[in-house]
């Protein structure tokens, strides 16, 4: 009796974290999204105001920030460094594809980073700047949609892993 009852709360404990990982999941996304806005603000920046070449501007971006967006940053600024007559589109595909794995973000998303970098690399300011803002305003509707899901997801992911760590108890026993 008193094995079952340890087996049966080592599986509601154990599926209830697996509810507070998917709902840390979902606010994990939500910083990438917001850490990645930051990022384009700073990158327009330097781009229009310091009149930085694209290569500087991703480094100096890059520097002030940590994680895979950094790494993708300072990995572009690199590859551009190097000058070996790469375009720009496919320096930024290539950096960004093998970020991929580490950034939290969906298919949709990672498509449209990826093509953000289409544009971005041989225009002139006016169209590199209509280009960010653009890029910036997806961002903002996919970080309002988290947002404003947050806090129901974060209850159902929990809710769903204690009451299913119940359900694989009772059905156990």
């Amino acid at each position: 009796m008193m094995l079952k009852l340890t087996g049966s709360l080592m599986v509601t404990c154990s599926c209830g974290a697996l509810g507070l990982w998917k709902a840390a999941q979902w606010k994990e996304h939500l910083g990438m999204l917001e850490q990645l806005r930051k990022m384009l603000v700073l990158l327009k920046g330097e781009i229009l105001y310091a009149h930085a070449p694209l290569g500087e501007a991703f480094g100096n971006v890059g520097r002030k920030a940590e994680g895979v967006l950094a790494r993708l940053f300072l990995g572009v600024e690199e590859r551009i460094g190097r000058q070996q007559g790469e375009l720009f589109y496919v320096i930024w595909r290539e950096e960004t594809e093998a970020c991929r794995e580490d950034m939290l973000l969906s298919e949709r998303e990672m498509e449209e980073l990826i093509a953000f970098g289409e544009h971005l690399g041989y225009l002139d300011l006016e169209m590199q700047e209509h280009t960010i803002a653009l890029y910036l305003e997806q961002l903002e509707l996919s970080i309002g949609f988290y947002r404003e899901h947050e806090r129901e997801q974060s209850r159902l992911y929990t809710s769903l892993g204690i009451m299913g760590g119940l359900f694989l108890s009772i059905m156990m026993c």
